[in-house]
């Protein structure tokens, strides 16, 4: 055994003395804290290119003196807003493609108003994405067009694929994008066809408000929430841990409300019947399978992905058409691996690296 080692009693006044100085600096950045904002997001300079109800269609203006010839598309989730990809100078993806010579477009959504709550599946599969594509390719030139799909983006991405299956989509990339819905437990338990009568919420709510689509994520882990701000607390006098606190948590809570007709269809098609998985599924009629995409794709997926998880999103490389295809897993969470230090060092150079070669 080892021998205990002794107290050092002449440390105790140093040591106390630090401790007293962290708490009033802990103090200080606390009030700072809530008098100031965050740091601003979604700053890279851009374009409206167009704006239709819902729907917003970015052009990010080039920070490359040579542009690869295929433009590319970024459809963002349903439920998030695009300046995750945004955040700030050096922690934005957006600016990283664009500093590598990617023409970058982005199809960023508002909330639907209450009017919209009728909006379907067919609005934004057949009308919204295509709507944008053929407007990148009028801004561009350009008549192929690579896709990158995040999350819920990603299933859009993959049905106006499927559907559309002669073009004009070039390349295909998804992140943490799920296929098999019965894998998705927390979102299949709570819309347990049992006990949830997703006809009842629509038709008496319409839109479905931001703060069940909230509450639904945060119940998969209920307890994060309370250790991240034990966390700001102990790390509040970390300039670089708040401003990342602070960029992250205003995302997380800055959800948007889903349109009802479009929320109906999601419960019923995709969580009660699985059909994208079990091949059965159509949007206005027009079938939607996998294997009927034969464009290159990459695939990415989160090691530890609470919300997405990987076994949701492991079929999608084997149902796919393509030849050309590969799925890549990385460290990090279903957030952190498109946005921050890891995905900086991890996704953002291997997506660089799939589509540089695919995109002359």
């Amino acid at each position: 055994m080892n021998a205990p080692t002794a107290l050092d009693f002449a440390a105790i006044p140093e040591r106390i003395q630090s401790e007293v100085q962290r708490a009033i600096m802990r103090s200080i950045k606390g009030v700072e804290y809530f008098s100031t904002s965050g740091p601003s997001l979604g700053s890279t300079p851009k374009d409206v290119l167009h704006s239709r109800g819902t729907m917003n269609l970015y052009h990010y203006r080039p920070m490359a003196d040579e542009i690869y010839r295929v433009p590319v598309l970024i459809v963002m989730a349903t439920t998030n807003r695009g300046y995750i990809l945004d955040l700030v100078p050096g922690q934005s993806f957006i600016e990283f493609l664009l500093r590598r010579g990617y023409d970058v477009y982005m199809l960023d959504w508002s909330a639907p108003r209450p009017e919209e709550k009728g909006l379907r599946m067919e609005d934004y599969v057949l009308d919204f994405i295509p709507d944008c594509v053929r407007r990148v390719q009028a801004d561009s030139g350009e008549q192929d067009v690579s896709v990158i799909g995040y999350c819920f983006g990603g299933v859009l991405s993959l049905l106006y694929g499927s559907i559309h299956k002669d073009g004009p989509m070039k390349n295909l990339i998804c992140f943490t994008t799920p296929i098999d819905f019965r894998e998705m437990k927390l979102f299949s338990n709570f819309s347990d066809r049992r006990y949830f009568d997703v006809d009842r919420l629509v038709d008496s709510v319409g839109n479905v408000p931001p703060e069940m689509i909230l509450s639904s994520f945060e119940m998969l882990r209920p307890a994060s929430r309370t250790v991240s701000q034990i966390q700001l607390w102990e790390n509040i006098w970390n300039d670089e841990f708040v401003k990342s606190y602070r960029m992250f948590d205003r995302w997380a809570t800055d959800t948007l409300p889903l349109a009802g007709e479009y929320f109906r269809t999601i419960t019923k098609d995709l969580m009660w019947d699985n059909k994208l998985f079990n091949d059965t599924m159509s949007v206005g009629g027009r079938p939607a399978k996998l294997e009927d995409i034969k464009v290159p794709i990459l695939h990415a997926v989160a090691e530890h992905d609470h919300i997405v998880p990987y076994d949701a999103a492991k079929h999608l490389i084997t149902k796919i058409g393509s030849a050309d295809k590969e799925e890549v897993i990385l460290k990090g969470g279903h957030v952190s691996l498109v946005a921050g230090a890891n995905a900086v060092k991890r996704l953002w150079p291997k997506l660089d690296s799939w589509l540089g070669k695919r995109s002359t």
